[in-house]
C-alpha cells in the first residue's frame, strides 16, 4: 500500500518580502508538519507553484491547475499537483500614484486599492493520478471559497490518510468526507501508468505491420 498524498501544502504571496519586480511566495501551512522518513519534504516548492513568478493582479483571475514532476537524488519521481486561485486583498498604499489619485472621491478621502494575490494548494505524491488530484484539490477549493459546512481539516486528514495499492489492477473507492466519491484504478504493474486508453489495437496493428514487412522483405 502507498500513500495517496505525501504532503498537502498551502502557499501564498509573501507581503513581507516584496521584490523590485516579481514577488515571492511562502509556505503558509503544510500537512503533516513533520517529514516522512521515506519521503522528504520537497524544498523550494513555493518556486514551482508560480512558474511565471509571484505577482499581484488588478483583477481576479480564473483558477488554474497543473502538475510539476520533481526528481529527487534517488531518481524517484514526485508529482506536485498545484491549484492556484486569487484572493482579494486591500492595498493601503496603492500600486501607482496615478491610480491612487483616480480613487479620490468627492469627499476628498482616498479609497484603498483592491488587489488580488495568488494562493496555491499543492498536493505532493509519488503516484501519478492527475485527474484524482485535480478533483481532490477542486473539492477543497470549493469548500474553502464557498464556506461550506464541511471541516477543511477533516478533508485534508482523510486525503493524507488514504492508502491505495501501488499496483495490481484493483480499484480503490474513497471519499474525502464532503459527499464525494473518488475512484482510483491502479495499474497492473507499478512501472506501467494507467492512461485510460486502450492500446490493444495499436499493438495488433504494429504486429501486423511488422509481419507484413518481414514477409515483404523475404520475398525479395
Amino acid at each position: 500500500m502507498a500513500r495517496l498524498a505525501d504532503y498537502f501544502i498551502v502557499v501564498g504571496y509573501d507581503h513581507e518580502k516584496p521584490g523590485s519586480g516579481a514577488g515571492l511566495g511562502k509556505i503558509i501551512q503544510r500537512f503533516p508538519q513533520k517529514d516522512w522518513d521515506d519521503t522528504p519534504f520537497p524544498q523550494g516548492i513555493e518556486l514551482f507553484c508560480q512558474p511565471g513568478g509571484w505577482q499581484l493582479s488588478r483583477e481576479r483571475k480564473q483558477p488554474t491547475f497543473f502538475v510539476v514532476v520533481l526528481t529527487d537524488i534517488d531518481s524517484d519521481r514526485h508529482y506536485c499537483s498545484c491549484l492556484t486561485f486569487y484572493e482579494a486583498e486591500i492595498n493601503l498604499q496603492g500600486t501607482k500614484k496615478e491610480e491612487t489619485e483616480s480613487e479620490v472621491e468627492v469627499s476628498g478621502l482616498i479609497q484603498p486599492a483592491e488587489v488580488f494575490a495568488p494562493k496555491s494548494l499543492v498536493l505532493v505524491s509519488r503516484l501519478d493520478y492527475p485527474e484524482i488530484f485535480r478533483a481532490c484539490l477542486g473539492l477543497i477549493y470549493t469548500v474553502y471559497v464557498d464556506s461550506l459546512n464541511v471541516s477543511l481539516e477533516s478533508l485534508i486528514a482523510n486525503l493524507c490518510a488514504c492508502l491505495v495499492p501501488a499496483a495490481g489492477g484493483s480499484q480503490k473507492l474513497f471519499s474525502l468526507g464532503a459527499g464525494d466519491r473518488q475512484l482510483i484504478q491502479t495499474p497492473l504493474h507499478d512501472s506501467l501508468p494507467v492512461t485510460g486508453t486502450s492500446v490493444a489495437l495499436l499493438f495488433q496493428q504494429l504486429g501486423m505491420s511488422f509481419l507484413y514487412f518481414s514477409v515483404f522483405s523475404k520475398s525479395f
